[in-house]
């Protein structure tokens, strides 16, 4: 997806006032909250996303430094706009700092992805750093890690990518999910603040699937809403109340469609190295 012109992305007005914000997010109407009193991580200074056109624009208003953003819909639509946010956030330097809870990042489609903005797919990799957990043990293993990992290596945007589905797995107790859950995600609220860089969740579910969240996560900047219809996407953003519409591409350009299937590296923690695996990346 581009940024450009070309991408026929289209910005109609405040959508209407019956899509306020439902229970349970609270959090968005409340104050900023107070800085922390030492002094907190700082990212290399400019824009999160480029400021060309207009989905980047749209997109880099729904973020907050050390606050967090939900993507909730349907995961082959977040996949692909999540494509188009690491090519966005390259080509202007930024670096993502990426846990994985659902073993579908593809680096091939990643790459690929950021040819429309003219960025080299090795650097386009080379600037996310991503840990990837296969149990819900390792997840929150990981989680706890974060706010070390974003000292050291100062990124400019956190992403948790569908964090909650391995605690879903059978083989997680279920006196263990809610307590491992809320765990989690007071840790995300500390990762957010100390890093004091925006905090992007993805949920196909919604926040209903991650028990506490809203009660002791990190505090909610906005929520986006994806609502995928024939040729087009519409994006629903519950702070402003106001949509983005992605539309179709003509035949031959690439926007919203799926790359073919490839097999994906697999990361276990922060600085283990990359190594091939036998698995398939699960597609959206």
């Amino acid at each position: 997806m581009s940024a450009t012109p070309e991408s026929s992305i289209a910005l109609p007005p405040a959508i209407p006032r019956e899509l306020e914000l439902p229970p349970p997010f609270p959090e968005l109407s409340r104050p900023r909250a107070t800085p922390l009193s030492r002094v907190p991580l700082r990212s290399v200074p400019g824009p999160l996303l480029p400021a060309e056109g207009t989905l980047f624009p749209w997109l880099e208003r729904r973020f907050a430094p050390g606050e967090a953003t939900l993507w909730v819909g349907p995961n082959s639509s977040v996949d692909r706009l999540l494509g188009a946010l690491y090519a966005g956030s390259a080509s202007v330097g930024g670096r993502v700092s990426l846990l994985e809870g659902a073993n579908r990042f593809d680096p091939y489609r990643i790459a690929e992805g950021g040819r429309p903005l003219s960025v080299d797919p090795g650097a386009l990799l080379d600037r996310i750093r991503i840990a990837r957990a296969f149990t819900a043990y390792q997840l929150v293993a990981l989680v706890d890690g974060w706010a070390r990992e974003a000292r050291r290596h100062r990124p400019t945007l956190l992403i948790g990518h569908e964090l909650p589905l391995l605690f879903e797995s059978d083989e997680v107790p279920e006196e263990e999910r809610v307590p491992l859950l809320r765990h989690v995600a007071a840790a995300l609220r500390t990762v957010a603040e100390e890093a004091n860089v925006p905090l992007l969740l993805t949920l196909a579910g919604g926040p209903s699937r991650f028990p506490g969240l809203t009660e002791v996560g990190p505090r909610l900047y906005d929520v986006v809403r994806f609502r995928p219809r024939a040729g087009r996407l519409s994006l629903l953003a519950y702070r402003e109340a106001t949509e983005c519409l992605l539309l179709a591409r003509s035949p031959g350009q690439h926007g919203l469609e799926e790359f073919g299937p490839v097999t994906a590296a697999e990361v276990m923690a922060w600085d283990a190295p990359p190594r091939r695996t036998g698995k398939r990346s699960r597609s959206g």
